[in-house]
């Protein structure tokens, strides 16, 4: 399985990327996970020019390049990031289908 990014999360890092003057060609999106949050686990994004090292994972989708490093992949494969612009906010949305529990807010979960 692999990482999926909506045409909505796509359009957003696209725009970003441009509002930030980066090089379009070279700057990727480092998807991740870190101990902590209200769950256990909370998601982590990062815009990178870095070049991906020998433990990351590399996916296109969207015309979105996108880096996880292969311990990340195991809580991350097969999760859909969203992009919602909504009256009660905006952001980024996790469908991580190894959570078997989030956090009201949804930026932290269980695995």
């Amino acid at each position: 399985m692999s990482i999926l990014i909506t045409e909505a999360a796509a359009k957003e890092i696209k725009s970003i990327i441009k509002d930030q003057s980066l090089p379009n060609e070279q700057t990727r999106l480092r998807v991740g996970v870190k101990g902590g949050g209200c769950s256990g686990f909370s998601y982590t994004l990062d815009l990178t020019e870095e070049a991906p090292s020998e433990a990351d994972q590399v996916i296109e989708c969207n015309g979105v390049q996108i880096l996880c490093n292969e311990r990340a992949m195991l809580y991350l494969s097969g999760v859909e990031i969203d992009f919602r612009d909504e009256v009660m906010g905006r952001g980024f949305v996790f469908k991580n289908p190894n959570a078997t529990s989030t956090c009201g807010c949804g930026s932290s979960f269980t695995a």
